[in-house]
Formats: C-alpha cells, structure tokens, sequence
C-alpha cells in the first residue's frame, strides 16, 4: 500500500469499490453486491439448457442430411435409368410425355420399344417417359400389364 501524499492515485485495499476514473467510491452504483456479507453470485445451470439445443440441433441437422441424401439417392437412381435407357437400341426419335418399354434381346442387349410388355415374349426391363428436361423417368407397371405377366 502506497502512501505517497504527492501521488494522487492510491493503492486501495481489494474489498474498497472505488472508480479511479470518477475518483469516487461507487459499491452502491454497481449492479451486482460488493461486500463480502452480500449474497453468493450464483451462475445458471444451462447444462440443461444446452444439452437440449444441441440434442434439438442434432435432430434438426440429421433430418436435413437424411433429405439430401434420399435426394441424391433419387438422382442417382434417375442418372443410372437414363444411363441404361440411352444406351440402349432405338431406331426411332422418342418424343416428349411418351412411354416406353425396355427389354433385353436374345443376346441379353437392351433395346427400347413401344410394344406393351403383355404384347411380346422378351425380358420386360421396364417403363420409361422422356420428360420435358429430356431426362428418363422410370414408369410403374399398370394393374392390367402385371396380371397378364403373372
């Protein structure tokens, strides 16, 4: 403890409040209790808290990666049929909106056709419409067309 007379900055004792700025006390201006009798500071518990916004955020985050990844899965699969049908032999220029059906030939080759699958003996692969963006869209089978198959 410094008690230089000419020094006009004192060294105070840790427990006294005082603003070396406004060079006043100021225990009674300060939001929060200053005397050692005052009571404790406690802390809020946000364990709680927080391990329901992560438990929250990690739901969120695995139900937004779930969506992009069946996304990419139905991409995938829309990459591998266009694949598959644009590979195959046609003879003719498939227009936009029509259906086609795809089979294997004797030599186990894909060719596209627009014979119904119940109109001829080859190894129906499926059905298959050109879209708008020129992409292959898989088609399902109708009710008549598996009750002639079975």
């Amino acid at each position: 403890m410094s008690t230089d007379k000419n020094n006009k900055s004192t060294k105070k004792p840790d427990l006294v409040v005082f603003d070396e700025e406004k060079q006043r006390y100021d225990a009674a201006f300060r939001p929060y209790a200053t005397n050692v009798g005052a009571p404790q500071i406690k802390l809020p518990n946000n364990g709680t808290w927080k391990s329901s916004q992560i438990y929250k955020a990690n739901k969120h985050l695995k139900a937004k990666y779930e969506a992009i990844k069946a996304e990419y899965d139905e991409l995938v699969k829309v990459m591998e049929y266009n694949e598959l049908v644009t590979n195959a032999k046609f003879t003719f220029e498939p227009l936009i909106g029509e259906t086609y059906h795809l089979y294997n030939n004797a030599k186990q080759e894909p060719f596209l056709s627009i014979i119904e699958p119940n109109s001829c003996n080859f190894e129906y692969l499926g059905s298959f419409r050109l879209t708008s963006d020129y992409l292959w869209e898989k088609v399902g089978q109708s009710q008549s067309q598996r009750l002639v198959k079975d």
